[in-house]
């Protein structure tokens, strides 16, 4: 079975989650995908760690595959909310609109 897809996706999902919980504070928006980055980075180093079938086999792809998994949890969230037409609630402490 091909498990590799599913570990970038679980990245993906967890960082989502790390940020819907982090926008919930009163840290300014504009942080998000700084934030789901680093997790998508760690997490993905963790994963090359402790999964054998994990689609890297040293650190630093490791490292950009999280990376670049965590960053696709903004982008999802940006394309459904466009494709659904819903107006962004997300503002930062200036009143811009910011981005997931």
């Amino acid at each position: 079975m091909n498990t590799e897809i599913v570990y970038v996706a679980a990245i993906t999902v967890i960082s989502y989650l790390v940020a819907q919980s982090v926008k919930a504070t009163a840290l300014d928006n504009k942080w998000l995908p700084v934030i789901c980055g680093l997790c998508g980075g760690i997490l993905g180093y963790i994963g090359m760690c402790v999964m054998p079938e994990f689609p890297a086999d040293d650190p630093i792809t490791a490292i950009a595959i999280g990376i670049v998994s965590g960053l696709a949890a903004t982008g999802s969230h940006e394309m459904v909310k466009q494709i659904s037409g819903g107006k962004s609630s997300d503002k930062s402490s200036d009143g811009n609109k910011q981005r997931l």
